[in-house]
């Protein structure tokens, strides 16, 4: 990818290097993004899958935003910055890792050519460093065969899923958990298109540190109970405006299990909707869920030995101003 250097301007290759801000849902990012991009004249590019999705908000924490014009493109603006890679892609649609790493990229040096600051902030951790380290070449998507493993998915769930990994690679087998059925299902897929197994094809480079000489890495931790909290309030706080959202959606004609759909938290809605959970047990999955989700996060970016990390012990410790201001004097 281009280095600051590649992009003269007044701004020093310093404060041109673009911020990495990483964290677990719930963990405050969008705020925190919002106020490096105000203090540095910046703009915002999102490293979360779900945020992708047009019409998804109350289940994504899709900051709220509007689409106009501005002296330099068509752009959705959240309080007036720039907030790219959110709310373009219909709930049908589906996106991966390769088409994100390559607009993403464009990107950043049409905002070096503005003389802006690249702010991503995202919590998919497989944005973050195949951005940074690069992909491997695989073969792309086969529908049938993802319709396939789908089916065996739902028919025996994750674990005969899982099962038939360990059985074609059983090396990405133990690398890759069971809950992460999307992983799982690609190890799967690569497998059988390559003609040999997956692990043989990873270069490893997808699993390098982080290149802190082109970036400023920064990860948000917060205290385990904590981040439960707050993650358990975000869904009782917003689940009236959730279960709205979800049931427009089925009315607009969406299937149940498009690709949006698949999103955390909207199976258990539409199971609400349905009459099948009750509300006070759609909360709690959904926490669950989003918890198991947290902690897998946490993982991915714990990893990282060349990160700025803030701990979050306190409520108290959460001050997005003088979290940026840190930010933005390591």
């Amino acid at each position: 990818m281009p280095l600051a250097s590649d992009f003269p301007n007044k701004m020093s290759q310093e404060i041109l290097k673009p911020i990495t801000l990483m964290g677990a849902n719930a963990s405050g990012k969008t705020e925190i993004a919002l106020e490096l991009a105000r203090r540095l004249g910046g703009e915002i590019i999102s490293a979360d899958s779900k945020q992708t999705y047009q019409l998804l908000e109350a289940g994504t924490a899709k900051p709220h935003g509007v689409w106009a014009d501005t002296p330099t493109g068509h752009f959705y603006l959240v309080e007036d910055i720039p907030y790219h890679m959110v709310d373009t892609l219909d709930p049908r649609a589906t996106y991966d890792v390769g088409a994100y790493v390559k607009e993403a990229k464009k990107l950043v040096a049409e905002i070096w050519g503005r003389g802006k600051v690249p702010v991503m902030a995202g919590g998919t951790g497989m944005y973050v460093q195949a951005f940074w380290n690069g992909l491997d070449e695989l073969p792309p998507a086969d529908p049938t065969l993802r319709e396939k493993l789908a089916a065996l998915a739902e028919a025996g769930g994750k674990e005969a899923l899982h099962a038939e990994l360990m059985a074609i690679d059983p090396e990405a087998g133990r690398r890759i958990p069971p809950g992460n059925i999307q992983r799982v299902m690609r190890a799967i897929e690569i497998t059988r298109l390559a003609g040999r197994p997956v692990s043989q094809i990873w270069s490893g480079r997808f699993f390098n540190a982080l290149p802190a000489h082109e970036g400023k890495f920064i990860f948000l931790k917060w205290d385990k109970g904590l981040l439960a909290e707050r993650i358990k309030r975000r869904t009782v706080t917003r689940f009236d405006e959730w279960a709205a959202e979800t049931r427009g959606l089925l009315e607009k004609g969406y299937a149940e299990d498009c690709p949006g759909l698949k999103t955390l938290g909207y199976p258990q809605m539409m199971d609400y909707l349905a009459g099948r959970i009750t509300k006070p047990d759609t909360i709690r999955l959904i926490t669950t869920a989003s918890l198991a989700y947290a902690k897998r996060q946490n993982t991915w970016f714990g990893r990282y030995h060349n990160t700025v990390r803030i701990e979050l012990n306190k409520f108290e410790d959460y001050d997005p101003a003088a979290i940026a201001e840190r930010i933005m004097n390591a």
